[in-house]
């Protein structure tokens, strides 16, 4: 039966599960970041640390500003986003739209650079706005909760036996909570983890892609709410590769989706070739639209799927594009600061 949804929110949130591959299933998202927002957000009001009317303030490339507009759509709030310069005409008009502010730090090719701006803006802002509330997207493990309800749909689409779940590390609130719930249900996982070279999330800041670096899964500053421990394996996808990967699985299956799915499509492809006893499932975070002048209009560019194998490294000392995989083996990291946010479980 069709339902019938109180709010735009609730009605995008959920994925389409599609088999692309024997055991190799997407989950296709139009947003999947509307599952953090609605999460935190409604947690937020629940706990009284928030009330109806306030205004939440956030930094985004884009995706969790769309996400955390919705939210507050949804639950009555004020909404005031920092972003990045992809953040396009199309997607900044909606957010006005939908009753955000939005300011964007100016225009810069270095990632760090931009997101050190973005944050220092947000401590302006909040020096002279201090009941505005920040939402840390990148730090605060609230954005964990939301996903349970996606462990709960991957637990009915795939209901038994061994699994592996692909995806960006991002903030680590998607793929890193997925698992973790999975696992609290008794679920074997196998957690991959995709990264863009440049990013410092699992050390690889000293790299770089001649390209871009694939925006919304890695970082050139410390994300506190990762949980390193959770991660077995990790891949680091050039955009050249992720690209040549989102043209195929467009081409092949119809599913038309961002870089990071392209880059979690190639991973999930080599992870279910070295391992048939698990069935795969891999993240399809966002649409391609905001890709097409980037990525998919260079289409004829695109590399063939059989070209295209990972270097199998050892050591962070060996990392190189275009592709690189690495076992993790749930190691903690010494760059996570858990004294911050001792919560290990989240179990809010």
């Amino acid at each position: 039966m069709t339902r019938l949804h109180d709010h735009l929110a609730e009605a995008i949130k959920d994925p389409d599960p599609i088999r692309v591959g024997d055991d190799l299933i997407c989950l296709r998202f139009e947003t999947m970041k509307v599952y953090s927002a609605l999460g935190a957000v409604g947690h937020l009001l629940e706990t009284g640390r928030v009330q109806r009317g306030d205004t939440l303030i956030d930094s985004s490339s884009g995706i969790y500003a769309h996400a955390l507009a919705l939210a507050c759509h949804r639950y009555g709030m004020n909404c005031h986003i920092v972003g990045s310069t992809t953040v396009d005409r199309t997607l900044k008009i909606q957010l006005e739209i939908l009753g955000a502010t939005v300011e964007q730090v100016p225009s810069s090719n270095n990632l760090q650079l931009d997101q050190n701006l973005r944050v220092r803006r947000i401590g302006e802002i909040l020096r002279d706005n201090p009941t505005y509330h920040w939402m840390q997207q990148y730090h605060d493990d609230i954005h964990y909760l939301g996903y349970r309800a996606v462990a709960d749909l991957v637990a009915e689409v795939v209901p038994d036996g061994a699994l592996c779940l692909v995806g960006g590390v991002g903030t680590g609130a998607s793929t890193g909570a997925i698992a973790a719930y999975l696992r609290e249900r008794g679920r074997e996982v196998n957690l991959v983890g995709v990264q863009p070279f440049g990013s410092v999330t699992f050390g690889a800041g000293h790299t770089q892609d001649p390209e871009m670096i694939i925006a919304g899964i890695g970082s050139s500053i410390e994300f506190r709410n990762v949980r390193h421990e959770l991660y077995d394996r990790l891949h680091w996808v050039s955009f050249d590769y992720a690209m040549s990967a989102a043209v195929d699985l467009l081409r092949t299956s119809g599913v038309f989706a961002g870089l990071s799915a392209g880059a979690a499509y190639l991973s999930a492809l080599w992870e279910h070739s070295c391992d048939r006893g698990r069935k795969h499932v891999f993240l399809a975070a966002d649409t391609g639209t905001r890709y097409v002048e980037s990525a998919f209009a260079r289409h004829a560019e695109a590399r063939p799927m059989a070209s295209m194998r990972p270097r199998e490294i050892d050591s962070l000392s060996e990392l190189s594009v275009p592709w690189s995989a690495m076992s993790w083996d749930r190691r903690e990291s010494a760059q996570a600061r858990r004294e911050e946010f001792p919560s290990a479980t989240p179990s809010h």
